[in-house]
């Protein structure tokens, strides 16, 4: 009897450490608190948010497993190397690029390639059948209501400054009077339709005057953009940005299917919030 109550005892102590770490459980498989909290601080997110992110997250795994869905290693490396060509660079390059900007190894990014066109995959299965191309009044209409989220500037003057010490270049950012014969500088006009979308991006979000975040040149070095003046943004109509309105439609559309579907996934999932990270 002693030793079935000890028996006992020491499979409850067992089972409390079990999910001591956990804070959610969905369809038996755990979500643990350092999960949470990693999401929270990487995304800049509340606790809800960043369990509502890991359970969607479990949920496309159960999908993904259900529907026979996979990516070969050829597939993640072709998207490697459009990745590295819209940046312009090569593949080893982008890889040193990403080590020196994220931290990530070579095997870390191929590991998020694969789950990004995994999941890219499952919502085209999930969305694509139940979308149709939005109509010609349908774009005239968006286009009018989102009209300056397709307007651009046409080119922006840039002073770029380079230097193969990060701390050096990120000196200059904090300071603009600093002055190192190793930072390297070039001014530039850069046409908006001639650079890659991420560095259109990166230069749009950036105020005139000032500089944008330092990042990886894919050469070994670093560069920052000042920004010294923005050509005026064009409106090209609705003809000129057609292709981007519907990709835009298509996108919110998408989203909406996907968001329904996953939210009624949810609601028959067998998931057990046990806690949240204090």
């Amino acid at each position: 009897m002693i030793k079935l109550i000890l028996g006992l005892l020491i499979a409850a102590t067992l089972s409390a450490k079990v999910y001591d770490g956990v804070a959610v459980v969905v369809e038996n498989k755990a979500i643990t608190l350092l999960d949470v909290k990693k999401e929270m601080q990487s995304a800049h997110i509340d606790a809800k948010k960043a369990t509502d992110i890991l359970i969607r997250k479990k949920l496309e795994s159960f999908e993904i497993k259900q529907r026979n869905i996979s990516v070969t290693p050829s597939e993640v490396y072709d998207d490697i190397q459009k990745m590295a060509e819209r940046n312009q660079m090569s593949v080893s390059q982008f890889y040193d690029a990403i080590r020196e900007s994220n931290g990530l190894t070579s095997e870390e990014l191929k590991a998020k390639v694969k789950q990004k066109l995994l999941s890219q995959k499952l919502y085209s299965a999930i969305a694509m059948s139940s979308m149709s191309e939005p109509s010609e009044s349908e774009i005239k209409d968006y286009y009018e209501l989102h009209k300056k989220e397709f307007q651009h500037p046409s080119a922006f003057n840039v002073t770029i400054y380079e230097a193969k010490d990060k701390n050096l270049l990120q000196e200059k950012v904090d300071n603009p009077m600093f002055y190192s014969p190793q930072i390297a500088t070039n001014e530039q006009v850069l046409p908006y339709n001639r650079i890659s979308p991420q560095l259109a991006g990166l230069l749009s979000k950036t105020k005139v005057g000032s500089f944008t975040p330092v990042v990886p040149n894919g050469k070994g070095s670093f560069m920052s953009f000042y920004i010294r003046s923005v050509e005026e943004a064009k409106d090209v109509g609705v003809e000129g940005m057609k292709a981007q309105i519907i990709n835009a439609i298509m996108g919110e559309k998408r989203e909406a299917i996907l968001s329904d579907y996953f939210a009624r996934l949810r609601d028959n999932a067998d998931i057990n919030i046990i806690r949240m990270p204090e």
